[in-house]
């Protein structure tokens, strides 16, 4: 009994294997016939690219050899095809298919699934010829083609080269967690310049203060007070434009910290949400009261990210997260939050990623720690307050001390009502 039901599962895998394959087939098949509706000779279409799967998926059963027999011989049919049609089509997308077929209907014969996905992603790229060309040739420009080869050189090439161990005596620098927060604002920074892009100037200052709070949210505020001096009449907007910079730093706060302290995230989930609020709200206002959009301020840098930003965060928190452990070795917990409320006035994602880390390993007690990060809060908002004074109009200046002071409020309320509870 126990024999007929391992060759009864393996019949199924074998079947399931070979339908995927055909599946595979059809679609990219499909996809490359409807490329030739519009004329020309078509290469390869449904019954090809069907025969071939069926070829490969059977062989994928036999010997390896009948698989690579099979293989080479569909590679010779490419090429064959590509040296007839290359005056007219010197692409090599048609020929390239039929080796993504063969290939994808033999491995569905091991892993069905992800053959399928394999296969549903290669059809969509072929579907998506024109889309993809326009993006790549018109669209982004090649700073920033530069900006995401950084990007994924970052993430995929030095992330997993870093060590996971702490290299201080204190047992809180770990290299692979620093870095990952390098990854992670250069991150943001292209997402945040990829959909400012998109968007462009239709939804004004606004839109544009919002994303530029990835970046640096002290410089939103600076900036966006001085176009209130040039122009009083962008104080509304411009207020709004500085708060909802300071909702994106919020946001990327919780991020910051959700790399570093999933558990302080949780616990300080609704003084967050609370705070993140009042900030929405605070710049719905101004968003209320500004007549018609104005337009976006001076066209920002081509570059979506600047790598020196990452670093320099990188290192600001590591020089808190030794002198917060030194400081608690001295004078406890209260040393290392009071350090971490110093760091918030100029740089409010390294001090809160110095008090995630020390939560996460145990330097800080979790209500210290809920505690230490609405002090952050109250340390930016009394910063940012002074800088909107310095730099922009009384209105403009009001208005956003107003709302950064709500965000602190809110967060230390329901900080202490969650404490207390």
């Amino acid at each position: 009994m126990a024999a007929t039901r391992i060759d009864g599962a393996d019949v199924d895998n074998q079947a399931q294997g070979l339908l995927t394959a055909i599946a595979i087939g059809l679609l990219i098949g499909v996809v490359r016939e409807r490329h030739h509706l519009g004329g020309g000779p078509t290469i390869a279409g449904v019954r090809t690219h069907a025969m071939v799967a069926i070829a490969a998926a059977v062989a994928a059963t036999l010997d390896p050899l009948v698989l690579v027999a099979v293989v080479l011989a569909v590679g010779v049919l490419a090429l064959a095809a590509y040296l007839r049609t290359r005056d007219t089509d010197p692409g090599l997308t048609g020929e390239m298919a039929l080796l993504v077929t063969a290939t994808l209907a033999a491995y569905a014969h091991h892993n069905a699934s992800i053959a399928g996905g394999l296969g549903v992603i290669a059809a969509a790229l072929l579907f998506a010829k024109q889309p993809l060309q326009r993006f790549a040739r018109d669209i982004v420009s090649e700073r920033e083609v530069q900006d995401g080869l950084l990007l994924l050189a970052s993430a995929v090439v030095i992330l997993p080269m870093l060590p996971d161990t702490p290299v201080d005596p204190w047992g809180v620098l770990v290299p692979s967690k620093l870095w990952r927060l390098v990854v992670l604002v250069m991150a943001v920074g292209m997402l945040g310049h990829i959909a400012l892009r998109t968007v462009g100037g239709r939804w004004g200052l606004p839109v544009a203060g919002f994303f530029s709070g990835f970046a640096s949210s002290t410089a939103a505020v600076a900036g966006f007070g001085q176009r209130t001096r040039d122009d009083a009449a962008l104080t509304a907007s411009a207020a709004s434009a500085a708060l909802l910079a300071n909702l994106a730093s919020l946001l990327l706060l919780v991020g910051v910290l959700f790399a570093v302290a999933p558990a302080l995230v949780l616990a300080s989930a609704w003084p967050l949400t609370a705070a993140a609020v009042m900030l929405a709200l605070a710049a719905a206002i101004g968003l209320r009261r500004q007549g018609e959009s104005p337009d976006l301020p001076r066209e920002p840098e081509a570059r979506a990210f600047k790598l020196s930003h990452g670093i320099l965060l990188a290192v600001i928190i590591a020089a808190v997260l030794v002198l917060s452990a030194w400081l608690k070795t001295i004078f406890g917990e209260a040393g290392a939050v009071v350090t971490a409320m110093l760091v918030a006035l100029a740089e409010l994602q390294a001090a809160a990623a110095s008090i995630g880390q020390l939560s996460a390993t145990g330097g800080l007690s979790l209500p210290h720690a809920q505690w230490g990060i609405v002090g952050l809060l109250v340390s930016s908002t009394i910063a940012k307050t002074a800088l909107a004074f310095a730099s922009g109009n009384r209105r403009y200046a009001l208005h956003v001390g107003a709302g950064l002071l709500g965000m602190a409020l809110a967060g230390a309320g329901v900080t202490w009502w969650v404490v207390s509870v």
